[in-house]
C-alpha cells in the first residue's frame, strides 16, 4: 500500500512516517506540507491513500479531499473533532483524532486494506468511518447519530441538552428527546463512561439513564424504588440500587 502524508507540521509528518515504517506492506511514497504540493505528488507518485491534516495554510484538507482523484482513499488526521461530520460526507475511510497511538493508526491501515480489497470494498464502505467518528464523540456539546433516512446526510449532530433520557437496547442505545428518538451503536455503559459525558447523565436503572436537567418530579414508590417525571411528561422507574444518586423528593 502506497501512502502519501499531507500535514503542514514536520513533527506530525515524522510521527506518521515512523509509525507507518513499522507496518508490513506499507510504503510512504511522499510527504507534502500543503495542498498544492500534495496535488503535484499525487499526479507523480500515484499513491493508494492519503493521510490528510485538515487545518493547513491555503487549501484545507477538506478542500484538498474534494480535489483529489475519486479513487484515492482519504484519511483525515486532525486535532479538531468539529470536522467529523464533514469527513463522513466526503466518504473518508477514517478520522484520526490527534494525538493517536500506534494501535489506532494500525486500525486505520487495516480499514484502508479492507477498502482496497475488491471482496470487501463494496460492502457498506462507510461502516468503518461511522465507527471511527463515533469514537470521536461528542462534537462540541452534541452526540453524533445516524441521520434520518432521506436526509442526504450520513450523520447528524444531536444536541445533548435536548436528550431527556437514554435507554439500553442490546448493543445499541436509544437517545430520547421530547419529540424523537435516535438509535446509536453504543452500549449504555460505554455511553455513560465517555470522558466528555461525565455528570451529564445519571443511571437510574439497569436499562436507562436520565439527563438531570429534565427531571421535573420525583415520587417515592414501595420497596425503595422511585418514579421520575421528565420535561416531556415521560415517567421512568428508578430502581432501588440507583435510588441514592437522586435527591429526596420535596416535601
Amino acid at each position: 500500500m502506497k501512502i502519501l502524508i499531507v500535514d503542514d507540521e514536520p513533527p506530525a509528518r515524522a510521527k506518521l512516517r515512523r509509525l507507518l515504517a513499522a507496518m508490513p506492506d506499507v510504503e510512504v511514497v511522499g510527504e507534502a506540507g500543503d495542498a498544492d504540493a500534495a496535488l503535484a505528488m499525487v499526479e507523480q507518485l500515484r499513491p493508494d491513500a492519503a493521510l490528510l491534516d485538515i487545518q493547513m495554510p491555503g487549501m484545507s484538507g477538506l478542500e484538498l479531499a474534494l480535489a483529489l482523484p475519486p479513487k484515492l482513499l482519504c484519511v483525515f488526521c486532525t486535532a479538531f473533532d468539529q470536522y467529523a461530520v464533514k469527513a463522513f460526507e466526503l466518504n473518508a475511510v477514517d478520522y484520526l483524532l490527534k494525538p493517536f497511538t500506534a494501535e489506532r493508526l494500525a486500525e486505520t491501515v487495516q480499514r484502508l486494506r479492507l477498502r482496497m480489497d475488491p471482496k470487501t470494498s463494496s460492502a457498506k464502505p462507510r461502516t468503518a468511518l461511522l465507527s471511527a467518528l463515533q469514537q470521536v464523540q461528542p462534537v462540541v456539546g452534541h452526540w453524533l447519530v445516524p441521520a434520518r433516512a432521506g436526509s442526504g446526510q450520513g450523520l447528524s449532530k444531536l444536541p445533548l441538552a435536548e436528550v431527556e433520557w437514554v435507554a439500553a437496547a442490546d448493543n445499541y442505545i436509544e437517545l430520547h428527546t421530547a419529540t424523537a428518538s435516535h438509535l446509536d451503536r453504543h452500549t449504555l455503559a460505554d455511553f455513560l463512561a465517555h470522558p466528555a459525558l461525565q455528570g451529564r447523565f445519571l443511571r437510574v436503572h439497569r436499562s436507562h439513564a436520565v439527563n438531570p436537567a429534565h427531571i421535573q418530579g420525583l415520587a417515592s414508590l414501595p420497596r425503595g424504588e422511585a418514579e421520575l417525571t421528565l420535561s416531556s411528561g415521560v415517567k421512568l422507574r428508578v430502581s432501588r440500587g440507583y435510588r441514592g444518586v437522586l435527591s429526596e423528593p420535596a416535601a
